[in-house]
């Protein structure tokens, strides 16, 4: 992969959320399952991916930034490691594969468990090999790299539950579900459906980003939900059974005769499981009384008959007289 900070067009000074906006930025115009049928978005969304999965890891990046590893994360046998300059005996000289890198004497068993001429706790004895142990040699294992991935939902899909379908990097497809009460930018890991690892090392995970689009109607604190309800104005005086949304459908609600604007209605366990409690919150359904549109003739002539024998200071009440 190239450059992870130039995949994302983004600066090595750049904080972890100018990356996090860069990646969306990028995952909007290049993911597959948004522009279908686009000649090379697959690879260059995948690219894009395995940059954020690396530079939004604040470990990785670091050891990115060392050179210790590549923008894959494989490991850099030959990074920036100095442990002091490299002297020989009387009689020896340093070989041109030596040369400049500052390694010392062990360079080669720290990285691969053995000595050069041999595997580790060997010397050579005439041509044959004498081994301290069963003679094997275990090369480098690093578990593989996170690939991150987005999904966008709808806010009801995200109340009570869906499923997705991603493309992963490998080129299969997976079926991902998106837990009940799932809150925007939540992220789901699929335990090892990342990269390869090496040496035989787990494969790492992928990491899902959930989006949630924003409702005309709901707004969500937590696991309750609220919803502001226009009602008549004789739904409100008289009172009345009426239908009322939830994230789960429709339910019959009584208004209470004498409610008022700003009423607040709770109804039980109609809201989203929480992510903090994982207790089912309730839905909160905010009352707004509403005039007919144009006024009724009727209803003017008789508020102009009433108001003349009745009055109600209204501002003098709430304090702002």
């Amino acid at each position: 992969m190239r450059d992870p900070y130039h995949v994302l067009g983004v600066q090595r000074t750049a904080g972890a959320e100018e990356i996090k906006k860069a990646y969306r930025k990028l995952a909007k115009e290049y993911h597959p399952d948004l522009k279908p049928g686009h000649a090379g978005n697959e690879e260059r969304f995948k690219e894009i991916s395995a940059a954020y999965t690396l530079l939004s890891d604040p470990a990785k990046r670091a050891r990115f930034d060392r050179g210790e590893i590549d923008a894959d994360g494989g490991e850099r046998p030959f990074s920036h490691r100095s442990h002091g300059p490299r002297t020989r005996g009387a009689g020896a000289g340093a070989g041109a594969d030596d040369a400049g890198f500052g390694f010392g004497d062990d360079w080669f068993s720290d990285l691969f468990g053995r000595r050069r001429g041999g595997a580790a706790g060997t010397k050579s004895t005439g041509g044959r090999t004498g081994a301290a142990g069963d003679g094997t040699a275990s090369g480098p294992k690093a578990r593989g790299t996170d690939i991150a991935y987005s999904v966008t939902v709808s806010f009801l899909e995200a109340a009570v539950g869906a499923k997705r379908r991603i493309s992963l990097s490998n080129g299969k497809s997976l079926d991902v579900t998106i837990p009940p009460g799932t809150e925007d930018e939540q992220k789901l890991r699929l335990k090892g459906q990342g990269l390869g690892g090496m040496g035989g090392a787990a494969a790492g995970d992928a990491i899902i980003e959930v989006h949630v689009e924003p409702h005309p109607h709901f707004t969500r604190q937590d696991g309750d939900i609220h919803l502001e309800l226009p009602v008549t104005l004789n739904e409100a005086i008289l009172g009345a059974t009426i239908r009322v949304p939830t994230v789960a459908g429709t339910v019959a609600v009584k208004v209470p005769p004498g409610s008022n604007t700003g009423s607040v209605l709770r109804l039980r366990g109609k809201g989203v499981v929480s992510q903090k409690t994982k207790q089912t919150g309730d839905q909160y359904v905010k009352l707004k009384v509403m005039l007919p549109e144009p006024p009724d003739a009727e209803l003017v002539k008789f508020m102009e008959e009433w108001a003349v024998k009745r009055s109600y200071d209204v501002r003098k009440k709430a304090g702002l007289e």
